[in-house]
């Protein structure tokens, strides 16, 4: 992947990187490890136009719950706590 030399924030040097991100649909919640630019000085993120749809694609299906073609990680819980 290519992406700008410097960052478009602080003019740090941009180095490809994998990342996680956690992407949200409706009830649904999916776990995402992604290569991305990621400036060495202010560590802000620069995805490819080609990640950003993915990524919305993903969302879109966690929404429609098509979930069948994920790989299930565990469940989550909600827990209201009283202090």
């Amino acid at each position: 992947m290519s992406y700008v030399e410097k960052c478009p924030r602080c003019g740090g040097p941009i180095v490809e990187k994998e990342v996680s991100e956690l992407l949200y649909g409706g009830i649904h919640t999916a776990f995402i490890k992604v290569k991305v630019g990621v400036c060495q000085l202010c560590g802000d993120r620069l995805y490819t136009p080609e990640t950003i749809k993915q990524f919305e694609n993903i969302e879109k299906k966690l929404e429609r719950q098509e979930t069948a073609d994920f790989q299930p990680l565990g469940q989550s819980f909600q827990i209201m706590i009283s202090a």
